[in-house]
């Protein structure tokens, strides 16, 4: 079963963009299809593999920091070529 999870990640914390840019680059090296915008982030992918890349991705990133939070929704399809036809 393939999923979409879009993810934002706030570090509630003043040097908040390195912990973003780490994060980003935590989960871009998982080898998933991932795509950024200002935003937030979304990753493509089987569910056990990505939920598996996440689970540890999110426990490093929220050991880095000391406060934060992270507002993820996930989709039961793989929206990765999804575009707008209007």
């Amino acid at each position: 079963m393939n999923i979409s999870v879009e993810l934002t990640f706030s570090p509630l914390q003043d040097d908040y963009e390195l912990h973003i840019i780490n994060f980003i680059k935590k989960v871009r090296s998982s080898g998933l299809t991932v795509l950024e915008n200002p935003l937030s982030t979304q990753v493509y992918g089987g569910y056990d593999t990505v939920m598996k890349v996440l689970f540890v991705d999110i426990k490093e990133a929220f050991e880095m920091m000391e406060k934060g939070l992270l507002h993820m929704k996930i989709v039961k399809s793989d929206r990765s070529e999804y575009e707008p036809n209007f």
